[in-house]
């Protein structure tokens, strides 16, 4: 039986109507519709981190993370294999279903990342990391891809099995990556290898079935920056950098700044000791987040890649690192970088000027982000900002 469904996303302060009909013998049917006038009430985070199939991505943002903004992305329409579940979507997966055949399990998820979402290459070698299988060179890459077609677009199809051990929870990924429009739309099918490898013409099947409708928007749906501890690898970071991410056991007091008059204080999650939204000309915004890591925070390439990756620009090399500036603070000498590249919440010129400040074991990230025009006109009053700092227990 052949399932049709209609997922249209709109904001994620919105809230989710599910109707069903369904009728013996014929097909079903489901529309989800959000309405643009309600809230939507935020799934309770779990009180121990979720355990994630191979190649799985959480379903819910973690306790204090922002929701990710879907509310420029295209709605989607695709038609259910038989034999899928299909569950509602969730704040990171605007397509989620799930697979059980004789007791093996497989779960399939639609997520969409902003930028590059950090190269195929990347991704592809985390999730070889995830079944056991050693990583990809970009030669070796190009000898395993598969072109499918969605929407008339060309995606890249990677079929990930792990070695087969005889054992029974042997894991297989079989994903289309397809860049759109300033957006990575992630598909993906995940689980036990014989379950997955069965699934693989179903697979292909919704792919073709599926269609973007409405106006495509290059906003991407989270900010990569708010990657919570723990989270696989992406892009520019390397295998291990993101638990070293982690926030500083003990952020302590917070420093006293001399705050331009014209900054406004914005809304904190776990990860930021202070955030700011600074207006621009007409409706252009950029935003200032302050945030506090353990130890080097990760080191200093993945953190500048990962800012770049942000802004849609390839990674700094060795030899590009080495030449970046340093500039005179209270408690040391802070980074600078400073990236003009796409702006990631709306599709235009963006500029990010940065400061990374070690300092008593811990490491300060002061990161001014969004119109180029804005972060210009405001990268003097960023690096007094920083220089105006008085940190707890300095003189």
């Amino acid at each position: 039986m052949k399932i049709s469904a209609n997922l249209k996303v709109l904001p994620p302060v919105a809230a989710l109507m599910l109707l069903a009909t369904v009728g013996c013998g014929r097909d079903s049917v489901r529309v989800y519709n959000v309405s643009t006038n309600e809230a939507l009430a935020a799934t309770p985070p779990p009180a121990a981190p979720a355990v994630m199939p191979a190649g799985g991505m959480p379903a819910t943002m973690p306790a204090g993370l922002p929701v990710p903004d879907t509310s420029s992305l295209p709605a989607l329409k695709y038609t259910v294999p038989a034999g899928w579940q299909e569950k509602p979507p969730t704040q990171m997966r605007l397509a989620s279903f799930s697979i059980a055949e004789n007791g093996k399990q497989a779960d399939v998820s639609v997520v969409p990342l902003g930028g590059t979402g950090g190269g195929d290459i990347a991704n592809v070698n985390r999730w070889r990391g995830q079944v056991g299988l050693q990583p990809l060179t970009d030669d070796d890459l190009q000898k395993v891809v598969e072109a499918v077609n969605i929407d008339g677009l060309t995606a890249n199809l990677y079929d990930v099995a792990g070695n087969d051990t005889g054992e029974a929870d042997v894991q297989r990924i079989l994903a289309a990556i397809l860049h759109r429009n300033g957006t990575v739309w992630f598909f993906k099918v995940s689980g036990e290898s014989a379950l997955v490898e069965k699934q693989k013409p179903a697979f292909l099947d919704f792919l073709k079935s599926v269609q973007f409708t409405g106006q495509a928007a290059a906003t991407p749906p989270m900010d990569m920056s708010q990657l919570p501890p723990m989270h696989p690898p992406i892009g520019g970071m390397a295998p291990g950098a993101a638990a070293a991410m982690a926030p500083a056991a003990n952020i302590g007091e917070q420093p006293v700044w001399t705050i331009p008059s014209d900054w406004k204080t914005g809304p904190l999650t776990q990860f930021l000791v202070a955030k700011f939204i600074v207006p621009g000309a007409g409706d252009a915004l950029a935003e200032v987040n302050v945030s506090l890591l353990a130890g080097d925070g990760g080191g200093l390439q993945p953190n500048v890649n990962r800012w770049r990756q942000q802004m849609a620009v390839a990674p700094a090399s060795e030899d590009e690192l080495a030449k970046l500036p340093s500039i005179d603070v209270p408690g040391g000498k802070a980074i600078l970088v400073d990236i003009n590249g796409t702006n990631p919440r709306t599709g235009k010129p963006g500029r990010l000027v940065g400061l990374i400040l070690p300092q008593g074991g811990q490491t300060w990230f002061y990161k001014l982000m969004g119109d180029a025009a804005t972060v210009a006109a405001q990268k003097d009053a960023l690096i007094n900002f920083v220089k105006s700092a008085k940190y707890p227990g300095n003189s």
